[in-house]
């Protein structure tokens, strides 16, 4: 499966009795019925650990680009209508602000490292705490209730799974805790975030800004709010978009699929 396609539901499952793996590009599987793929036998991999460095890296690079309103600098150096560059356009400083990251798996781990190069001050929610000597290598605070990050942080970044827990997780309730000078920036699933309430939020100004890589629908309708707002920032679900990493994904599923056919212990497999 590359990008969520093909679907899989019953109906092709029915049409392809022999059928004994799926092999999913990404490290989200919440695309997947795995109970019904489980009820016809059929075994599901997907390539979670290449994908983390890329999108850690996507997430540095949507809080800076919306920290230093990077789009919205370009737009102005381009223009033809630009005479000349005003000298009270200003940024959000990103190093030595608080950065909370909500969901310290691989991905956001690996975010806070990259922060911590930043001087940053690093808060984060997580279902578990990590083991002290993790947290002292990139000097990060864990927050039980995700309340008290939200209301300390001046960036929130979104790393978690897509599960019904997590659905809709960042609704009016959590906007209103956050800085009116904060950023909401989201590498996980679309989902994760009430988008309604968010833009909301955003026409409010009840938070400052948001950098996306994710959405829902994906693309979004060509009249959509989010698109019409100055202070977002919007890209095309790249997260693990390099070279490199597409192609490792590529070998990683083809890995999956000739053990899934041989019978043996399946790279990645999905339980």
């Amino acid at each position: 499966m590359w990008y969520h396609k093909p679907i899989i539901n019953e109906e092709l499952l029915q049409n392809l009795p022999n059928l004994k793996i799926v092999a999913s590009s990404g490290v989200g599987i919440d695309h997947l019925d795995l109970n019904l793929l489980s009820s016809y036998g059929v075994k599901v991999s997907n390539t979670p650990f290449i994908v983390s460095t890329d999108t850690a890296d996507l997430g540095m690079t949507l809080m800076l680009a919306s920290a230093r309103r990077l789009v919205e600098g370009y737009e102005m150096a381009v223009s033809p209508d630009t005479e000349y560059f005003p000298a009270d356009w200003l940024g959000a400083e990103v190093s030595g602000a608080t950065l909370g990251i909500v969901g310290m798996g691989t991905i956001g781990y690996k975010v806070a490292e990259r922060a911590k190069a930043f001087e940053m001050k690093i808060l984060y929610h997580n279902r578990n705490q990590r083991k002290k000597e993790e947290e002292s290598a990139v000097g990060a605070v864990y927050c039980k209730k995700i309340d008290e990050l939200l209301q300390q942080s001046d960036f929130v970044l979104l790393a978690v799974n897509l599960t019904p827990q997590t659905c809709k997780l960042i609704g009016k309730r959590e906007l209103e805790l956050m800085k009116p000078t904060a950023t909401l920036i989201n590498i996980s699933r679309g989902l994760v975030v009430d988008q309604d309430a968010l833009v909301e939020a955003l026409q409010n100004k009840v938070i400052k800004a948001a950098a996306l890589d994710v959405t829902y629908p994906e693309p979004l309708p060509r009249d959509h709010p989010l698109l019409k707002l100055k202070n977002v920032i919007i890209t095309p679900h790249i997260g693990s978009a390099t070279k490199k990493t597409r192609w490792v994904m590529m070998e990683e599923m083809a890995e999956s699929i000739q053990a899934g056919l041989a019978g043996l212990p399946i790279p990645h497999e999905v339980l």
